[in-house]
């Protein structure tokens, strides 16, 4: 596996592996809301690569790119926007891997906590980001397509 820094090239793999991640993970939301909202969160304009305190990782295998992680450090805190392994490649270390290369990354801005974000009702996501040590911090809400879903708060203090 290799892991890299995300190029304009990569946003319709980046994509494509969001789709089919939230496709197969979030059976509460409606299948054309989630192609709706793909196709409006996960694009170069959503994901700057060159604004200040953003990182963009991208995980391949065998020239595929099966996962990525989008990050924002600004002050004393960074925030994990997007992590998502596609799901023929889930439970094989890849978001672990991608972890760890966002956490050197992120090193460099010294930040004193990192924040990550997801669905509260997404309990693969709660287990993942606890076994890195993060725990649930606040709830809130994220609205999509006019409808508003409790979101959880994961964070992990460096201090």
């Amino acid at each position: 596996m290799d892991i890299r820094s995300a190029t304009a090239a990569d946003f319709e793999a980046i994509t494509e592996v969001a789709r089919e991640t939230w496709h197969a993970t979030y059976d509460e939301l409606e299948a054309d809301m989630i192609d709706r909202t793909v196709d409006d969160w996960y694009t170069d304009d959503s994901m700057p690569l060159e604004a200040p305190g953003t990182i963009v990782l991208v995980a391949e295998e065998n020239g595929d790119l099966v996962g990525f992680t989008h990050a924002v450090a600004q002050g004393d805190t960074a925030d994990i926007l997007r992590l998502y392994v596609h799901p023929d490649h889930q439970g094989e270390g890849i978001g672990s891997a991608l972890h760890e290369h966002l956490l050197e990354e992120i090193d460099s801005y010294d930040v004193d906590r990192l924040r990550s974000f997801d669905f509260a009702f997404n309990d693969a996501s709660r287990a993942f980001y606890e076994g890195l040590g993060f725990e649930q911090t606040d709830e809130g809400q994220v609205e999509i397509d006019g409808e508003y879903y409790p979101e959880a708060v994961y964070t992990f203090d460096f201090a």
